[in-house]
């Protein structure tokens, strides 16, 4: 895991739950952002660890990786959008009552 992978599913997360948000389970865009982040480096991490991935987009020598880079975009922005949906829709229910 570096720093280059992390930022990349951070900011694919916080565009996933952006988009997620755009449904009626939005939270706002702060909540979105926050809560698609946080889907983002989670799930991005567990798509590196189960592809075999290292979770490195820097490969050695500082060259970059282009098959990690892809899987934290897919995975963060995945993660960002499945979390965020899920938590609006939990919010959602919990408000109709």
């Amino acid at each position: 895991m570096d720093i280059v992978s992390l930022v990349i599913q951070v900011i694919s997360g916080v565009v996933g739950g952006n988009a997620a948000g755009m449904s009626k389970q939005s939270m706002g865009p702060l909540l979105n952002s926050i809560f698609g982040g946080v889907g983002g480096v989670i799930v991005g991490q567990i798509l590196a660890a189960i592809t075999g991935e290292p979770g490195a987009a820097m490969g050695a020598g500082g060259s970059l990786d282009m098959a990690a880079i892809i899987s934290s975009i897919v995975g963060g922005g995945a993660g960002g959008a499945v979390l965020t949906f899920v938590a609006g829709f939990i919010k959602s229910k919990m408000q109709a009552r």
